[in-house]
Order: structure tokens, then C-alpha cells, then sequence
């Protein structure tokens, strides 16, 4: 996460909270990789989750 933030100067609170939200949704938390989730990626952890019920 720190990636997104390092080198970027935000005009304010309200652009630094969509960009970061942004990055986390769009990225971070949907396409990456995690080791914690057997190296899937937690979109596709859900899925099998849905599909196993």
C-alpha cells in the first residue's frame, strides 16, 4: 500500500481517501496475489466461495 502514497502529494484529505480507495478496490484487493489465500487472488476466493454454497 505504501507504493500508492510515497511519492504523491495529495491537494487534500478527500483526493488522498478516493485514490487510496481506489487503488485498494481496483488493485490491491481484487488482482494481487496473497500468500494468506493459497496464492489466489481474493477475487477469485470469493468466487469459489459462492460457488461451493
Amino acid at each position: 500500500k505504501k507504493e500508492e502514497v510515497n511519492h504523491v502529494t495529495y491537494i487534500d484529505y478527500k483526493s488522498a481517501k478516493l485514490a487510496l480507495f481506489t487503488y485498494l478496490e481496483g488493485w490491491y484487493n481484487r488482482k494481487r496475489i496473497h500468500g494468506g489465500l493459497g496464492y489466489k487472488t481474493p477475487l477469485a476466493v470469493e468466487d469459489l466461495l459462492r460457488n461451493a454454497s
